[in-house]
């Protein structure tokens, strides 16, 4: 099974493009499942997303736990289905940056080492300042959308991501899926 992780800040377009990624490989003839956390299928995703329309710092901190468990709810059900050829990961382990930075590095790495990875995982990213006006136009903000929490969590998320395909979304959808396709090409040939 191919196994694509598209993660990012808010308002970045995570949806969007796993959405086209998962048109490429229909259009191929394969079964794919998209999981864009937080789910509302779950518990945890339930209270992951409650969190984030919260506010305070316990909210913060439930919104990172509860988005944890999302996931690794979603690696238990969907990771090893049967009649899946591609499965995408939107949101998947950049949620840790939400934490304090020393506790986001020491949970990062704890489930980098025991969550599945790939050679497909795709950190889209976005100066602060162009996701807080794309953000601007949502009926309800979370958490995490304030400009300065855009620029405090990107900070975290890069430091945590360097081994990660970056790809800078600030022009259009189709430039930024040309990027995010050349790598898919390269990885689909060599693997």
């Amino acid at each position: 099974m191919r196994f694509i992780v598209v993660d990012g800040l808010d308002g970045v377009g995570k949806d969007t493009h796993a959405n086209l990624i998962k048109k490429r490989y229909e259009e191929k003839g394969e079964k794919v499942i998209i999981r864009s956390h937080p789910e509302t299928d779950n518990f945890f995703g339930k209270k992951a997303k409650n969190a984030l329309i919260g506010k305070g710092k316990l909210n913060k901190i439930r919104a990172s736990v509860y988005y944890m468990f999302d996931v690794l709810f979603s690696i238990k059900k969907y990771y090893h289905k049967k009649n899946c050829d591609t499965l995408i990961m939107v949101r998947y382990l950049v949620g840790t940056a939400y934490l304090p930075f020393k506790i986001a590095k020491i949970a990062y790495r704890f489930f980098y080492k025991f969550v599945p990875t790939s050679k497909y995982m795709f950190f889209l990213d976005a100066s602060p300042e162009d996701l807080s006006k794309r953000l601007e136009e949502r009926n309800q903000k979370e958490i995490f959308e304030t400009l300065d929490e855009l620029v405090n969590v990107r900070k975290k998320s890069l430091a945590l991501v360097e081994n990660w395909n970056i790809i800078n979304t600030s022009g259009s959808i189709e430039d930024t899926y040309g990027q995010i396709e050349k790598i898919l090409n390269v990885i689909d040939k060599k693997y």
